[in-house]
């Protein structure tokens, strides 16, 4: 069983130990939030769980169960206290209260200091920057903390009683050392010198370890067996690395709606500049990460500009030739995370008079595919390899041809695009079956046949390629 804890919903996959097929699935709802205060309570994580898995239940019984891991959003801020129950509800990573702590985080130490130590420049989705702000609005509940742990961790310990985590989840917290790989609790004295935070966080476990089983009155209620044994879980981004069966050399590129381009790395990376955050995988190695804000949401934003449905706008995208007839847009509706511009906006350079609708909605999916494949290169200029394995595609944007066009065609690369839907589930299973003994994640991934797909090949030609990133990189400035 995989257990994908999203922001918007909790998401149960179970299959198959020997061949990985899909045999029950289930999906519940969390409350809804809107940044800059996004909060959800823990128990409304349990309560998606218990429902997400009765569906399950009424599909195959669940005392077939032999292992189960949670992956969860990453960066949320859990504080229990001596009781072990939540002091409030927990901040989200797109929780941005805390861009002010995050600033004088960066402003004290340097981003050299952050990204040396940490992997990565804390930002406010970071979850220290969340502990800071807690610690300055709100020092009566900051005072009562007993433990500090990730979302994914919660529901870990709610099934098992214990307080572990992974490195993976661990990497994304802004105080586990790359180097050391273990907490370094140094770092999270700049947020409250003096506080021993030693007994406060959670064990961290091997990305292969078994927890231990599911508590009596757990297995009872959900209805698996008590012998069911709980992998150590990780974060949703190392998760569906997993589900990918990415390995050194992959790239992967997810579009929904924000971006995201990742690879592994067999070492750490520290980019000052913020671009490229240093997290681990859920393996042993690293997967240096990079995000855009602005991804899917753009091309929605845009097709009811044009007034047509996604089917519609995807017809027109298709329709106008590569390079929207030399315009470009700069999709930064929202501000922007890589590079870092947060009150930028969005702009059309190149407008003609004989620009039509189908330039229009061109211009829009460049420019997405254009911003991520800047990620992309971002990557390598931190020193990862993306370049010698797969290009695999993935998130909402697969659904649009125009997309899986553009992005073979604009990175001059096949592009794969996975069959699963759910890779965040998916990859919590092949943690699963490893905490079973069934192999390493690079075993299962290719018993399982992880790294098979639909292959889209580019169409443009490399000069085309070329220009249109080059109008691109200019536009932006």
């Amino acid at each position: 069983m995989g257990v994908d804890s999203s922001t918007q919903s909790t998401k149960v996959e179970l299959r198959r130990l020997d061949d990985g097929g899909l045999v029950a699935s289930g999906r519940a709802v969390h409350p809804s939030t809107t940044p800059p205060r996004s909060e959800q309570h823990p128990d409304a994580w349990v309560g998606a769980l218990e429902e997400a898995m009765a569906q399950c239940r009424a599909q195959i019984p669940l005392a077939d169960v032999a292992a189960l891991a949670v992956a969860g959003q990453q960066h949320g801020l859990v504080v229990l206290g001596a009781d072990d129950r939540p002091l409030r509800p927990a901040k989200l990573w797109n929780d941005t209260e805390s861009a002010a702590e995050a600033a004088s985080l960066v402003r004290d130490a340097g981003a050299r200091f952050w990204a040396d130590s940490c992997g990565s420049v804390p930002v406010a989705s970071f979850t220290i920057t969340k502990l800071a702000w807690l610690a300055a609005h709100e020092p009566d509940v900051f005072g009562r903390v007993s433990r500090v742990l990730l979302p994914h961790d919660y529901l870990t310990w709610w099934l098992t009683g214990s307080f572990v985590t992974d490195r993976g989840d661990a990497s994304g917290t802004g105080w586990w050392s790359p180097t050391d790989e273990a907490w370094d609790v140094a770092l999270l004295g700049r947020v409250a010198p003096g506080v021993d935070w030693t007994e406060r966080l959670p064990e961290i476990l091997a990305p292969d370890a078994v927890v231990g089983p599911v508590r009596s009155d757990r297995a009872s209620d959900l209805g698996v067996s008590p012998a069911a044994v709980v992998a150590p879980g990780t974060g949703d981004n190392m998760a569906a690395a997993l589900g990918l069966g990415l390995g050194p050399g992959d790239l992967a590129l997810s579009f929904g709606t924000s971006g995201t381009a990742y690879a592994v790395s067999p070492t750490s990376t520290a980019d000052p500049t913020g671009a490229v955050a240093g997290f681990a995988d859920a393996t042993g190695n690293f997967l240096p990460l990079v995000c855009t804000l602005n991804a899917m949401k753009v091309t929605d934003a845009m097709a009811a500009l044009l007034d047509v449905d996604h089917e519609a706008f995807d017809r027109l995208a298709r329709s106008a030739p590569p390079g929207a007839s030399g315009l470009t847009l700069v999709p930064y509706f929202d501000g922007e995370r890589t590079p870092n511009r947060p009150d930028a906006t969005g702009s059309l350079v190149g407008l003609r008079s004989g620009v039509s609708r189908p330039d229009l909605a061109r211009a829009a999916v460049e420019g997405v595919v254009c911003g991520l494949l800047e990620g992309a290169d971002a990557l390598t200029t931190a020193g990862v390899d993306t370049e010698t394995g797969r290009v695999a595609m993935i998130g909402g944007g697969t659904r649009s041809q125009a997309y899986r066009d553009s992005v073979a065609g604009l990175v001059q690369r096949p592009v794969v695009i996975p069959a699963a839907d759910e890779l965040v589930a998916l990859g919590a299973c092949v943690q699963a079956a490893m905490a079973l003994g069934s192999g390493s994640a690079a075993e299962v991934a290719d018993r399982w046949g992880l790294r098979e797909g639909v292959v889209v090949d580019p169409t443009l030609a490399p000069s085309e390629a070329r220009a249109v990133r080059d109008r691109y990189a200019e536009a932006r400035g």
